[in-house]
């Protein structure tokens, strides 16, 4: 008797999926997503603020992305993220679906149906695609992790919500 075999989803089968749908694109399997909490949304809403006025500020040629935006990681592969902030800083790598290659910094906000796919899943996913620099908010802890993946680094105490974090992509 042969074993059922899971359907393996293209890209292209991702960017056919109804708008409605949250969903992820993971090495050809759907993800499904929750909906964000209240909370959630406003940790997002401030975060994307605060770095948006920043880049603003400086004069800097980074844009800043919340979620939904769909990132593909790389051309060649069947993975295509929404992380909750995503900050590109090579404009060719901006399309219309999204963006076409690995973002400079990328923010995930943990929700607590999806806490091992943010610490383990997405974490490898950047450190291979190269993204520099992935933070790491988990509100239920009141902490934010931040890796340097450029130098492949954890810093070793997490941040609090009170603390000032120098972002190392500037």
């Amino acid at each position: 008797m042969a074993l059922a075999q899971e359907k393996y989803y293209t890209t292209e089968d991702y960017y056919n999926m109804p708008e409605e749908i949250r969903a992820e694109l993971i090495e050809g399997q759907i993800v499904y997503m929750a909906t964000p909490s209240t909370q959630h949304q406003r940790i997002s809403g401030r975060l994307y603020a605060a770095i948006f006025n920043y880049i603003n500020a400086k004069g800097g040629d980074c844009e800043v992305f919340p979620a939904p935006f769909s990132v593909q990681l790389c051309k060649e592969d069947d993975t295509i993220v929404e992380p909750d902030i995503s900050v590109i800083c090579d404009p060719d790598k901006i399309t219309e679906r999204g963006c076409l290659g690995a973002p400079d910094w990328i923010i995930e906000i943990v929700s607590p149906s999806n806490a091992k796919h943010d610490y383990i899943t997405k974490l490898s996913l950047y450190s291979n695609a190269n993204v520099k620099e992935y933070w790491i908010i988990d509100a239920e802890q009141n902490k934010i992790y931040v890796y340097d993946l450029q130098d492949n680094k954890l810093v070793l105490s997490p941040y609090t919500f009170r603390d000032k974090i120098k972002v190392g992509i500037y």
